[in-house]
């Protein structure tokens, strides 16, 4: 089993407080979400004084984590919980979610599904690409069978214009096959 989340806790306050990317907003995010959904961790009177505007962010983050680390495992793990939901890119770049990750550990069931469906990791570009040849494969299909009936293969050679030089000898030998 790995390690308990009060020590996780421990290990990425470091990083957490340093973070810029926790700025006030998603700070009382967290504490708000501590407040509401788990009262037990954190108690009205506390979450006020953690929303305090007049002191820097940085400052209630770093209270907050050390009070978070004195009340207990479970309020170590319903803070993860809370970071999880509302800024998963801070959580997933965490120091012991990054080790995880890399030892292969299958503690994250959320990463693992995700992992799983994730079907193409390539660029937009290539989803362009694709679908443009899809697209010119139907027009050659839709102007091949019309071409009788309408005499539209002059749209086909005019098409042929922006494309690349293959490409072009090949629609506009198409067009002229049939005059």
């Amino acid at each position: 089993m790995g390690e308990s989340f009060h020590e996780q806790l421990r290990r990425d306050s470091r990083f957490l407080k340093s973070d810029r990317r926790l700025d006030t907003e998603l700070v009382d995010k967290l504490i708000l979400q501590l407040n509401r959904i788990y009262p037990q961790v954190l108690t009205d009177k506390e979450a006020t004084k953690f929303r305090d505007l007049d002191v820097p962010t940085c400052i209630r983050l770093a209270e907050l984590l050390s009070h978070l680390q004195e009340k207990g495992e479970e309020a170590c793990q319903e803070f993860y919980r809370a970071l999880h939901l509302h800024v998963e890119e801070v959580y997933f770049s965490l120091p012991t979610r990054l080790r995880l990750r890399e030892s292969g550990d299958p503690v994250d069931p959320v990463t693992s599904l995700t992992d799983r469906y994730v079907l193409n990791d390539r660029s937009p570009l290539f989803f362009l690409s694709c679908f443009s040849v899809a697209v010119g494969v139907a027009l050659l299909y839709y102007y091949g069978e019309s071409r009788e009936v309408s005499g539209s293969s002059s749209a086909l050679g005019l098409a042929a214009l922006g494309l690349g030089r293959k490409v072009r000898e090949v629609l506009i030998w198409y067009t002229e096959d049939g005059k």
